[in-house]
């Protein structure tokens, strides 16, 4: 069955997107997600890095079952694998894992070991940004975790925008909020976190790209250390 939502075109998407994020701006997390859900319905989803379940957990109390699609790189911290399955387990929401075309060994026979190392860009692109937008393909509105406080390069992030590269309707709820709001949020709601935030680690990525942060660092600090590079190319 067809609905309006299906034959919503691209350029509609787009004011949609625009006019959401001049509207809703000051509006809650909670709020902007129930637009969300009211707007797109199953053609809505969560992404999350299973850094914490602070998004999901947000969206599940205005859609129970909504769908949470997180990225197995096969890169991950034994820890982000628990929490990905511990959120699975205990919250009432559907995780969907995508996973890379090619398994490390695969890739690593292609294109020789430790790419991440040598071209770290090519490597994300291939075991995270691919992946994630054939993952999407079937959505029109995903929701991420973004804040402007982690690093300068957020630091102007829509609550709700257009990603022109997806062509879908980009939300992020919780870009408003501060460390402290997420803390506070994780402690009111027992929210899941990734245990590596409790060691040193302020950002969780992909193991062999990530460290702990040193005192007085950005969030993402610990990502990339020592290079240029400051995302993976799935937010810029």
């Amino acid at each position: 069955m067809t609905t309006a939502q299906d034959e919503r075109t691209t350029e509609e998407l787009k004011a949609l997107a625009e006019q959401a994020g001049r509207d809703l701006e000051d509006a809650s997390a909670l709020e902007i997600l129930q637009w969300a859900v009211d707007t797109f319905g199953t053609k809505f989803c969560v992404t999350s890095s299973m850094e914490d379940a602070v998004v999901a957990h947000l969206a599940s109390r205005v859609l129970k079952g909504v769908d949470v699609v997180f990225l197995d790189t096969g890169y991950h911290f034994p820890e982000t694998i628990g929490t990905r399955d511990a959120v699975e387990a205990v919250m009432d929401v559907n995780v969907i894992t995508l996973t890379p075309k090619q398994t490390v060994a695969e890739q690593d026979a292609e294109y020789g070991p430790k790419l991440h190392d040598r071209d770290p860009d090519l490597c994300c692109a291939l075991r995270k940004v691919r992946p994630l937008e054939e993952g999407l393909e079937n959505y029109q509105a995903w929701a991420t975790g973004l804040r402007r406080d982690e690093s300068p390069t957020r630091a102007n992030t829509p609550v709700v925008g257009w990603d022109e590269k997806r062509r879908k309707v980009k939300i992020s709820p919780i870009a408003r909020w501060t460390q402290d709001d997420v803390d506070a949020y994780i402690a009111e709601h027992g929210v899941l976190t990734n245990p590596l935030l409790m060691d040193g680690y302020a950002s969780v990525g992909c193991a062999p790209c990530t460290r702990r942060v040193l005192a007085g660092e950005d969030a993402r600090a610990g990502r990339w250390a020592g290079r240029a590079k400051t995302e993976c190319g799935l937010h810029g």
